[in-house]
């Protein structure tokens, strides 16, 4: 994995600069500029800064899954989910996943 690449990944999707990723974690700016003029990684210190400012864990950083969005709608098909009894939720499962 480009750790860069993730972080500049990350930083996009919220918009942010690099100036608003050193303001968020604590660093200096200049910090993550050598960083990315070295093509360097960063250290474990400076990552946990940078995945604490993004809100993630490392496990989060380094998965290779990608962040999936619901719909109001299959938010609330979720939050029901977790109310059914076994029976009515293996009763379920043959209507969800039937073949169309």
């Amino acid at each position: 994995m480009d750790i860069l690449a993730r972080i500049d990944e990350l930083r996009n999707q919220r918009a942010w600069s690099v100036h608003k990723l050193a303001k968020e974690a604590g660093l200096q700016q200049s910090t993550l500029n050598n960083l990315y003029e070295r093509n360097n990684a960063p250290t474990f210190p400076t990552l946990e800064k940078i995945c604490a400012a993004f809100g993630i864990s490392f496990a989060e950083f380094f998965s290779e899954y990608k962040e999936i969005t619901l719909s109001g709608e299959q938010k609330d098909i979720l939050d029901k989910w977790e109310f059914l009894s076994a029976e009515q939720k293996k009763g379920l499962l043959p209507i969800l996943f039937k073949k169309m």
